[in-house]
This record gives structure tokens, sequence and C-alpha cells, in this order.
């Protein structure tokens, strides 16, 4: 069974960047798409953005044209590259299947985005 690490996250001042990582112990080449999701305190996670394995993507409104999601296959690792990030952005942030599946939830990794 594949399981996900997150990394990358941190302390980031307001318009800064960051980029996550995503490292899969096996391959993803047969997940048909990852998605990056998040979990803000108190708030329900939500969806950030997914991309296919044909590199397709999507991105939720909050994040498009500021986040771009990538996939190297041969590395088995998602990146979410995160630009002009504001205090909106602060959460957990974890990859996943998309449709998410409940066995690939890893720990996440968090992005606080303060002055």
């Amino acid at each position: 069974q594949v399981q996900l690490v997150e990394s990358g996250g941190g302390l980031v001042q307001p318009g800064g960047s960051l980029r996550l990582s995503c490292a899969a112990s096996g391959s993803i080449s047969s997940i048909y798409a990852m998605g990056w999701y998040r979990q803000a305190p108190g708030k329900q996670r939500e969806w950030v953005a997914h991309i296919t394995r044909a590199r397709m993507t999507n991105y939720a409104d909050s994040v498009k044209g500021r986040f771009t999601i990538s996939r190297d296959n041969a590395k088995n690792t998602v990146y979410l590259q995160m630009n002009s990030l504001g205090p909106e952005d602060t959460a957990v942030y974890y990859c996943n299947a998309h449709p998410h599946l409940s066995q690939y939830w890893g720990q996440g990794t968090q992005v606080t985005v303060s002055s």
C-alpha cells in the first residue's frame, strides 16, 4: 500500500512562497489523479488542487493563479508551488489521491502565513 509523506511547510510572511512535496513510498503512476487538500483551524478539510496522470490540472478558486501543482511519476512525488501566500492559506496541507481515499491520509505539513 502506498504511503504519502508531505513536507516543505513552515512559517512564511504574507506575500511569500513555499513549495510542498508529497513523496510516495510506492508508485503513483497508476493513480489517475493526485490532489492537495488543506485544513485550517476550526474548518473542514478542503480540496486545493489536483493533477491527472496526463498532467491536466484543476484548482480551487481561492488558489487559482497563485498555486501550481505538478507531479513527477519517476520520483513518485507530487508538488505544490504556492506563491503570494496570505494568512487565509494558513492550514495543514495534505496530499492524497483525487478523489481522496482514507488509506492515503498522512500527517500533513503545516503552513503558517504570518508577519
